[in-house]
């Protein structure tokens, strides 16, 4: 069977990570990174490609994505698994090969960063390095080149220049060839540079952010503007890494369930590096909470597979028998293991990026072609249809106490969500907390249109909340003279556990209860989640509006020295606006805490 590229890039996300691309035997063929792993992926089925890469592409059988959190963790788990897998389409570095350097002159008065293989004895500048991989250097001197505007011509065409070039157009130079800086400043900024590179960007913000207040004071706006500029870059580099930190060994277990699936991710991380992701999804016959059947799975994955125990285990729920379990992995191991679900720093970076993998991975399987027609099929059955229905449509409410009622519309077609055609609707008018007359006005404002030719019309209509919300249902479609569509009406259980839902099909008095294990109550449970979550998503963008706006003088216990602290950190107030709660916690005299404060309340 051939690779499915469409269906596949439906369910890809946006974030940055590494992708593997495998072979029908499942043999890894190539491993690469992506600030956008769809755009990235999108491009290998789209548009005129090589000889070498449309051969690769013809042996794709599956492509298996690992989410990061930035594009430079990507970098470093690629290069991790390339040295590991070492796949016949990537690029492999040779032993024999000479290190890569970073060469700067000492006899030219405007040096360039350069990029050497080979480090001379003459001693005739100052040498970086060396460093083990050429891609890192080069990436890492573009960088300095587009913060500092340091320049990187060769010498010959420098010393014959009568006009400055391009870069000094796109704002990448200063135009050293021309004498638009003289040789102090150019000097300046290349140690600068230099400093970053030696892992000492903090030393050069301090510096950056005492020039910037000093030309702020000047009245010199422009260049406190350009040095502020220069201060958010260096800020966004130093954004702490979790996929190298130098020590920690430890596999991080997270599990995803959805109605019908479940996905446990097993995150491997050996001296501080994170080496890879892989994904299993077990069977929960016996209808186990998460924690119990997360604790039975770290069972047999240590002690029944007889696989190297790290120093500490991480799980994404609370282990019902954890110290026993940690008392036989440690027995196990002959060495003390910790087994630990509450943790803190890296640790909890690591369970967060296991839990990423594997509810996207989860949510790929879900919507796998074969799956979803199988679950389909199964409605079609269930609902005595004479053909799967085609459309699927389910309406649901969302309000905190009836402030900023929101109901949402989500799409199903046969390929799953059918995003481009989900709908919000802001509820006006209603008494506060009256959730079926909100339903009566998202179901007259969305079939209205239908009456005016505008929308497709469902085959199936889904309405969560159970008797009440469809028998609203039926009054607006009797009114509007809508017929052809099949009313459902779910209710949850008396324990309100999924798996329990009772249907009602068309009337209150015409009930359906499905078998927890039946496929068509799996999809029913997946749409109707899906609405659930987009109208939550709505309601909170709607009623945290106002929070967003809300600036430092606003946030309490904010005074003007910590203002100014933060501003002096960030470089301004739209640096404060884009810190995560972890670099707001690096500013002198912000607590934790308050660091938790002010992020709230600049982001509701």
């Amino acid at each position: 069977m051939s690779f499915d590229a469409k269906h596949f890039l439906k369910t890809v996300s946006e974030a940055p990570g590494v992708y593997r691309m495998l072979d029908a035997d499942q043999n890894v063929l190539y491993v690469g990174k992506a600030k956008r792993l769809k755009a990235r992926l999108a491009s290998y089925f789209r548009g005129a490609l090589n000889a070498k890469t449309q051969a690769l592409v013809s042996r794709i059988a599956d492509v298996q994505v690992t989410i990061t959190r930035s594009e430079t963790e990507a970098l470093l788990l690629e290069q991790t698994l390339i040295k590991e897998l070492r796949p016949p389409y990537n690029i492999l570095l040779r032993d024999d090969k000479s290190y890569p350097y970073v060469f700067a002159s000492e006899r030219h008065p405007y040096p360039a960063l350069e990029f050497k293989r080979v480090r001379h004895k003459r001693n005739d500048g100052r040498y970086l390095g060396p460093f083990p991989s050429s891609v890192a250097v080069r990436e890492s001197l573009a960088l300095m080149q587009k913060i500092f505007r340091i320049r990187n011509c060769e010498d010959s065409v420098f010393a014959h220049r009568a006009r400055p070039c391009l870069q000094y157009q796109i704002n990448r130079c200063s135009a050293p060839c021309v004498d638009y800086i003289d040789q102090a400043d150019y000097r300046r900024d290349l140690d600068h540079a230099i400093l970053c590179l030696e892992g000492k960007s903090e030393q050069v913000t301090e510096q950056l952010t005492a020039a910037m207040e000093t030309a702020s004071q000047a009245l010199d706006f422009e260049e406190a503007a350009r040095l502020r500029d220069q201060i958010q870059q260096l800020r966004r580099l130093q954004e702490r890494q979790i996929v190298d930190t130098g020590s920690g060994e430890a596999d991080a277990f997270a599990l995803a369930e959805r109605p019908g699936g479940l996905c446990i991710s097993v995150l491997t991380v050996r001296q501080g590096r994170v080496l890879g992701a892989r994904n299993y999804a077990p069977d929960n016959g016996l209808d186990l909470a998460s924690g119990e059947l997360l604790g039975e799975f770290i069972s047999q994955y240590y002690l029944g597979q007889g696989r190297e125990v790290p120093s500490e285990v991480l799980g994404s729920h609370a282990l019902p028998d954890s110290e026993l379990l940690q008392s036989a992995l440690s027995e196990h191991a002959a060495r003390r293991v910790r087994v630990a679900h509450q943790v803190r720093g890296h640790r909890a970076q690591w369970l967060q990026l296991a839990r990423t993998n594997a509810e996207q991975h989860l949510a790929s399987e879900m919507a796998n072609r074969s799956q979803l027609s199988r679950r389909f099929e199964a409605l079609r059955a269930a609902l005595a249809m004479d053909a799967p229905p085609q459309r699927i449509e389910c309406f649901d409410i969302s309000h905190s106490h009836g402030e900023a009622t929101v109901a949402s519309c989500v799409v199903f077609g046969p390929d799953g969500p059918m995003k481009s055609d989900y709908r919000r609707f802001n509820i006006e008018g209603v008494a506060a907390g009256d959730d079926y007359a909100a339903m009566r006005q998202a179901l007259e404002r969305r079939f209205k249109r239908l009456q005016k030719g505008e929308g497709k019309c469902p085959d199936v209509l889904l309405v969560d909340g159970g008797k009440g919300q469809l028998n609203m249902a039926r009054e607006v479609f009797a009114e509007l003279d809508i017929v052809g569509v099949q009313l459902v009406g779910v209710a949850k259980g008396t324990t309100r556990k999924p798996g329990l839902e009772t249907l009602f099909l068309e009337t209150v008095d015409n009930t359906l209860n499905l078998d927890s294990g039946s496929p068509a109550l799996h999809l029913i449970q997946h749409v109707r989640d899906e609405a659930h979550r987009f109208a939550i998503t709505g309601h909170r963008q709607r009623r945290d509006k106002a929070r967003r706006t809300s600036t430092l003088q606003d946030i309490p216990g904010v005074g003007p020295k910590r203002r100014r602290e933060l501003l002096r950190f960030f470089g301004g107030l739209q640096g404060v606006r884009h810190a995560t709660r972890e670099e707001l916690a690096r500013v002198p005299g912000i607590s934790v805490n308050m660091a938790t404060a002010i992020h709230q309340a600049l982001h509701g």
